[in-house]
């Protein structure tokens, strides 16, 4: 459904533009429906790049954005991106910024209708928007008609998916929707997600939660500098890493079991070999990945 077939990103920065930045270094990567696909990385890896690119928010400096076989980094134009956005989506990290706070929450449902819908009744209307609120576990009579100050983060991250669906969308891009909330509403929003994955919806889902990204993906993509590290099904990258960047990244989440001084004690008796990372050049590309196992790929550092 979703494939990025070696997409690069680069910025111009510095005085005058006189310098590039390489936020993304020649990606491949694909969704399918019914599928979530998690991209996991530090600050600065490239991951929300590559969902704002996918949402047509940024623009790709080379290479191709294919979805359902048509090359969409190269839209132009109002209408086409609209029919875009009737199938693509994107929720992004801080519901409140999506709500203007002088209207009432709901008012995100009118802007979809009057884009999208402008001959249906308003009968027909109101059951659409009742459908999709309660597809999203929300209680019609407990957010509708209310201001977003008068709404929790969690109830406001799930109207904006609710708004999503009402295009009966095949595409979500997923941006740190749950880093905001609390323990016991990230729950909540993550058996959501599953919940939209059952029913065919493919999720794009951008995190810097190695935990999250194994509760909710079915793969999952390590970037480093804007490149793929290791890429592959959840089980296989989170229970036998082989890039030296992903077992480092996994040796740093924190494990309820063990104090920070049994940590610190375990890492001075045997410190990993793996501390040094490999270093990617600022002009180089990205390293070539390997498949080491069915659908596992490593990128092989090559300096």
């Amino acid at each position: 459904m979703l494939e990025l077939s070696h997409v690069h990103k680069v910025y111009r920065v510095g005085a005058f533009g006189g310098a590039r930045l390489r936020a993304v270094r020649d990606v491949n990567l694909t969704v399918e429906p019914g599928e979530v696909v998690s991209l996991i990385g530090e600050s600065g890896s490239g991951k929300s790049t590559i969902g704002k690119m996918v949402l047509g928010l940024t623009g790709v400096s080379s290479g191709q954005i294919l979805f359902e076989g048509n090359d969409v980094s190269r839209i132009r134009g109002f209408s086409a991106k609209k029919e875009y956005y009737r199938r693509v989506q994107g929720v992004f990290q801080d519901p409140f910024s999506s709500f203007n706070p002088i209207f009432k929450a709901d008012r995100v449902f009118e802007m979809i209708r009057s884009s999208y819908f402008p001959a249906t009744s308003d009968a027909d209307w109101r059951q659409k928007v009742l459908d999709a609120i309660g597809t999203v576990r929300l209680d019609p009579g407990n957010v509708l008609d209310k201001y977003p100050h008068q709404l929790s983060g969690g109830q406001l991250q799930r109207l904006l998916i609710a708004r999503a669906l009402l295009l009966d969308i095949k595409l979500l891009v997923a941006d740190e929707i749950i880093s905001m909330l609390d323990a016991s509403t990230r729950i909540d929003v993550l058996n959501l997600l599953a919940d939209l994955k059952e029913r065919g919806l493919g999720i794009l889902f951008v995190t810097h939660d190695l935990s999250l990204g194994n509760y909710v993906s079915d793969r999952s993509v390590i970037l480093r500098k804007g490149a793929i590290a290791e890429m592959g099904p959840t089980r296989a990258v989170f229970e036998n890493p082989m890039h030296p960047y992903s077992r480092h990244l996994l040796s740093c989440v924190p494990q309820l079991h063990r104090t920070w001084t049994e940590v610190d004690e375990e890492l001075a008796a045997n410190p990993p070999e793996d501390v040094v990372l490999p270093t990617v050049g600022e002009d180089d590309d990205s390293a070539p990945l390997t498949e080491v196992e069915k659908g596992h790929f490593v990128g092989i550092d090559q300096h």
